[in-house]
Formats: structure tokens, sequence, C-alpha cells
């Protein structure tokens, strides 16, 4: 002890002599010099990364922007869903919706108005499910315009929880549920900054989880890192871009995935970091964002996760965007604008919810153990749909099955049904139709999976296609059978994968594909 007490003056003294500058040139000085300028930079790197403005942030623009792709995001739900409704869950549809909640009451009695919150329950007609989804698009529009906002926002929740409370399979995506707990929290925009946080932490859930369930599933080929292998083939409805990055070298593949995982993983814990940081988060999400949107076609889920990124921002940071007229009106707007004390409470209480619920959804998903009053919680507020767990591609599929629908009028012609998006025809490329969603082809995707025992739906679309329903034969791109019903309908199942470069110059093939057997017994 007394050896190490008396050597500390021996090790202090280099340190003190390069603070004083006193030791021997030329190395001092270079040694001095190289101090000195690490000292800046490293004090220009952590204020441009920790220092708050000087004003405390305002989120007026913000909000104004979020408003108006939300209301763009809602328009496009309803206006695709006013084209298909009826060939869906109409009374000549797939999965009729009159017929569900009849089930639905005859079992669980007064019970099922909670279990299944819609208007329907007035009336479910064809007419009536048309008019909701019209109703729905034009209050979007409305919503946009800026007029009556909290209103609106409370109208659109409730006309679209109604239709994807009825909507049974074709309702039943990831991004209805992002719609619905989105939608619900921008009811309470105004009433209190909390709810800004409460935006952040949806998209902290929905990111973090996307990346946490890819490796706590134990796919190996996320954990392998060859996923994209097989992702831009085997995805649901792939875009014409999809075709040529499934072409690039495997050492690409995996630092996309590579690259995938650590946004995924990591820029969620940036979205609670300091303001700069927030806005790399921002740039990183959007940015992933952006390339699932132009290599598959997800329906309106890309644009609402950019949606809830800009919240990440502030007004400071979208000043410049903004001509100063509009800008300084929204900022004056907001100033004057009073929040009342039981809004305020209202919105606290809803954090406390969402964050009590959501906070073990999280624990549940890394296989923590949830109290019983937790649990009895979370059923009881999932028919509202406001607090949902995400968590996309968690496993990946390695292969393509695809369905293949064929007629005959006599048995031994067989004419096929031509979807309008999905894979059919090998010389057909793949299209670009996101924001709208196919939702009848993306089911047939989910059918290939499994059987038709595992898709009870399926049978009921054959049903209707040897009817001859009209609605459900609008849903198609091609009805080999204009005249007349045919006499027999069956399904056989193809091995479905992209071509390589020669055989594209070749045949003009997209896809190749090869017989794997039938998939449902014959109607006739």
């Amino acid at each position: 002890m007394a050896t190490f007490a008396m050597s500390l003056p021996v090790l202090k003294r280099p340190l003190v002599l390069l603070r004083e500058g006193l030791l021997p040139s030329p190395p001092g000085r270079w040694l001095n010099r190289l101090v000195a300028a690490c000292r800046t930079r490293f004090h220009d790197l952590t204020h441009r990364l920790f220092a708050q403005p000087a004003e405390p942030p305002i989120h007026a623009l913000v909000e104004w922007l979020f408003i108006r792709i939300l209301g763009l995001i809602y328009f496009v739900a309803f206006a695709s869903l006013a084209v298909q409704i009826t060939g869906l869950i109409g009374s000549r549809g797939i999965l009729p919706a009159g017929d569900y909640l009849q089930a639905i009451h005859n079992r669980f009695g007064s019970q099922s108005y909670w279990l299944v919150p819609t208007v329907f329950w007035l009336n479910s007609g064809d007419t009536f499910l048309k008019a909701v989804c019209v109703a729905g698009a034009v209050l979007a529009l409305v919503l946009c315009a800026g007029y009556a906002q909290r209103l609106i926002l409370i109208a659109l929740f409730v006309l679209y929880l109604s239709l994807v409370s009825v909507g049974q399979d074709f309702l039943n995506f990831q991004w209805d549920a992002l719609l619905l707990e989105t939608g619900f929290l921008a009811i309470f925009l105004g009433n209190s900054r909390l709810v800004v946080w409460l935006f952040r932490w949806l998209l902290f859930r929905l990111v973090f989880l996307s990346g946490a369930l890819k490796l706590l599933s134990g796919d190996p080929t996320w954990r392998s890192l060859t996923a994209l292998n097989y992702h831009y083939e085997t995805q649901p409805l792939p875009t014409p871009l999809a075709w040529y990055l499934h072409q690039l070298p495997e050492v690409f593949q995996k630092l996309s995935v590579a690259a995938v995982l650590c946004i995924e993983l990591g820029a969620p814990f940036l979205i609670l970091a300091p303001r700069r940081l927030r806005f790399f988060a921002a740039a990183a999400i959007i940015f992933l964002q952006t390339l699932i949107a132009l290599s598959g076609n997800y329906a309106f889920f890309n644009l609402l996760t950019v949606a809830l990124a800009v919240f990440l921002l502030d007004d400071q940071a979208l000043r410049r965007r903004f001509p100063d007229r509009v800008a300084q009106s929204l900022l004056a707007r907001q100033a004057n604008g009073k929040t009342s004390p039981a809004g305020r409470w209202i919105a606290a209480g809803v954090a406390v919810l969402i964050v009590l619920v959501s906070g073990f959804q999280i624990v549940q998903a890394f296989g923590g153990p949830v109290p019983r009053p937790v649990r009895q919680l979370m059923v009881s507020v999932a028919p509202v749909r406001i607090i949902n767990a995400y968590g996309l591609f968690a496993v990946m599929t390695t292969s393509r099955p695809e369905i293949i629908v064929e007629g005959s009028s006599d048995g031994h012609t067989w004419l096929a049904y031509e979807f309008k998006y999905k894979p059919g025809d090998v010389t057909r490329p793949p299209g670009w139709v996101a924001p709208y969603q196919p939702r009848l082809d993306w089911q047939m995707w989910f059918a290939a999976l499994g059987t038709c025992y595992d898709n009870p739906w399926f049978v009921s679309f054959m049903l209707r296609l040897h009817q001859g329903s009209p609605d459900v034969l609008a849903l198609l791109g091609k009805n080999p059978f204009p005249d007349a019903p045919p006499q027999y309908i069956r399904a056989r199942l193809y091995d479905y994968h992209f071509t390589d470069l020669a055989a594209r110059r070749a045949d003009a093939a997209w896809w190749r594909r090869k017989l794997m057997g039938a998939y449902s017994c014959r109607f006739s």
C-alpha cells in the first residue's frame, strides 16, 4: 500500500505536464494539439447529439402533418374496401356479415354487442356495408381538410372498428389493428403532450417487437442471416423490383438482413433518446419502410409506420419545410388553444391503460409471467382493438405454394380463374398495388400455406364460384365462364419460384412452377 501511494505522484506527473503544456517538444506540442483537437470535436459531437433547443419542443406542425397523412390512410382503407366489401362479406359474398352476426348472437346473447362492437348490428345489408365504406372515405377527406377534427376522428374509428369486427379473415391483418390503435390515439391529440409520447411508445413496440420476435421465434433463416434469400419471392404480393432484388448475390442478402435487424432492434431505443438521436431513429425507420414498400405490396402499413415516425420530430425541425405564413398560423393556433383539465385527465387515464397492457404484452412476448388481473384486462379491451401486439414475419416462409382454381363444364377441359394480383400466369409480371389491398389475393397466400380444413372461408369461396356469385367474381381478374358457372370446380397446388436472368431472356417468364397435387375436393 505504501509503495502504491508513493507511486501516485509519479503516475500523475505526465498527465499534469500534458495539461500544463510542459512536455518536451516536438512530441509534446504534437500531443497537446491532438488532445485539444479531440476535446473540441468531442464537445461538438456531444452538443449536436444531446443539446436541447432553447425553446421547449412543440408539435403543432407535427400534429398537422400527421393528421393529413392519417386522413389519407383512412381514405385509402375505406375506399379500397368499398369496391370489395360485398364480395368479401356481403349477402352473396364469401363470409356474409349477417350470418356471422347471427351466429355470434345465438351463442353469446347480449354479450355479443361488446364482443363484436359494430354498427352493423343495426343493418348488415349490402347497401349499408357500402354506405359505411363510402361515409368513411368522405369523412377521411374532410379530416384532411381540417374540419371538426376530433368528432371526425371518433367517427372514423367507430366506422373502421365496425368493419374490422365483422370482416373476419379478410380484415384481420396487423395494419388493420395498427390503424385502429393509431386512430384511437389521434382522438386525444391536443389534450396533453403525453399523447405524443404514446405515439412514440406505439412506434417503439411496433418496430422493436418486429425485430425481437424474429430472433425469439428460433427461425434459422433470421439467425443465419439468410431470410432475404427467400423473402422476395415468397412474400404475399411482390413488386417487380422484388424479382431483381432476388437475383442479387448472397453476401448482399446477408448484409441486408443484418441491417434490418440492426434497425428493428436498435432504432426503437433511440426513440427514447435525446432529440437528434430521435431524428436518426426516424430516418432509419423511414428508410427501412421505404425499402419494404418498394419490394412488396403491404397495403397502407408502410405509410402508417412513416406517419408514426413523424412524432419523433418537432416543429423546429419541420418549420423550414412549411411556408412561413402556414407555420406561424399553426403555431399561433396551438398557443391560443386551451386544453381542459378533463381532457388532460382522460389522456392520462388512457396512457396508464395503454402502458400497463402493452408493457405486459412485451413481457409475454419474452416468455415472462402476466398477472391474472392484467390478463383479464387484456381480454376485456381486446374487442375494441386499441392495444395490440405486433411482429411481422417472425418466421420466414422458405417456399411459395400457390393455389390455382380451375373450372370445367365437362370434367375434361379445365380453365383457370385468374386473380387480379396474386401469381398465376407465369408470364405475368408482379404488379404495383399498395396502398390498395386486394384482400382475397392476400388470403389466398395464407390459404396456400395450410389446407382447406384450416381455411373454411376457402370452401365458401369455391361454393360461390360454383354458384356464379357476381360479387365474388368481381374480385377476380378473369372469369373463364362468363355465360354460366362451370359444372365442376377444383383447386390445385403449385410450387412457384422466381426465374433467373437466363430464363427471363429465353421465354419472358417471371415465374416457374411445378404441380404439387390437389388442394381440396372438387365441387360439382
